[in-house]
């Protein structure tokens, strides 16, 4: 599972724990097989508990919440993935900055 697959489902959970699987996967365009796959591994890692609750008279549905250490890995994971996408963020803009320095001398001649 990739530092921003594992972000996104953090911030997803935080922000939605009663989300299904089936919105879950939906909402970060993945599989149904990986929403639980993913949600599974986070489970064993003790990062989140699935705490069960009565959506209806007729169902039974889980609420996904993250433990002290999933909080705190939800925080490193932040770091992580914020530090990377600086870096792409830099490193597109400096292309960007070479693209138009690029076109100024091919218009200039």
């Amino acid at each position: 599972m990739t530092d921003e697959l594992q972000h996104k489902l953090f911030k997803t959970i935080v922000e939605h724990p009663q989300i299904n699987q089936r919105e879950l996967s939906q909402h970060l365009g993945i599989s149904l097989g990986k929403a639980n796959y993913c949600l599974k591994a986070l489970i064993a890692k003790g990062w989140v508990k699935a705490q069960n609750f009565k959506n209806n008279k007729h169902k039974l549905s889980y609420a996904y919440l993250l433990t002290p250490s999933g909080i705190e890995q939800k925080a490193s994971i932040t770091v992580s993935y914020l530090k990377r996408k600086m870096q792409e963020y830099d490193e597109l803009k400096t292309a960007v900055e070479e693209l138009k320095r690029e076109v100024e001398v091919q218009e200039s001649a």
